[in-house]
């Protein structure tokens, strides 16, 4: 018997995905949830954070914090090459959201999924987490996982990663205030 694909998949069933690799695996994210890609440019370390936090960059002048996709789904972690991106995402909703980078091995392709290559994701038991799979998409032989890149963060994730905005800002502030009292 197949289970119900979720409602928010359902609504989404007509989006389209952009898809992208960690380590041999593809994943889809829908695409209204995506700002930009970029290469991976220097990011700035905040102490005491999670592994999978790797800091913030400073994208025309925006504090972006970025994970570590690889490292928060459990995956080892790898160097970066020529092909490793960032993924500009909005987290969050109308009422709040943040902008978030998150560091993929390589972006794939623009992909259309209709409801007919959509099925729910897999029930692999009590102690394994898939709330953050939206859905499995399935075309051409190949399976994508569908994330639900909102569900993906817990919402203790998403206060570390407000603080780090935060204290990344304020760090920033206090640099160029010192900076300013310097030249005078």
């Amino acid at each position: 018997m197949k289970q119900k694909i979720s409602a928010k998949a359902e609504t989404m069933k007509q989006n389209k995905y952009m898809t992208f690799t960690l380590d041999k695996e593809t994943y889809g994210v829908d695409i209204l949830k995506i700002k930009e890609i970029i290469g991976v440019i220097d990011i700035t370390p905040v102490p005491r954070m999670p592994e999978f936090i790797k800091g913030v960059i400073n994208l025309r002048g925006s504090i972006i914090p970025v994970i570590d996709l690889r490292l928060k789904i459990g995956f080892e972690e790898r160097a970066y090459d020529e092909r490793t991106c960032i993924i500009i995402v909005e987290i969050g909703d109308s009422r709040e959201s943040i902008k978030l980078g998150i560091i993929v091995d390589r972006v794939l392709e623009v992909a259309n999924y209709t409801s007919n290559d959509l099925e729910p994701a897999p029930n692999f038991g009590l102690k394994i987490d898939t709330s953050f799979i939206l859905s499995m998409a399935k075309k051409e032989g190949k399976v994508v996982s569908i994330l639900d890149i909102d569900a993906l963060l817990t919402t203790q994730d998403v206060n570390i990663i407000r603080t780090t905005k935060k204290k990344a800002k304020t760090d920033g502030d206090t640099e160029r205030l010192k900076d300013v009292k310097n030249n005078k």
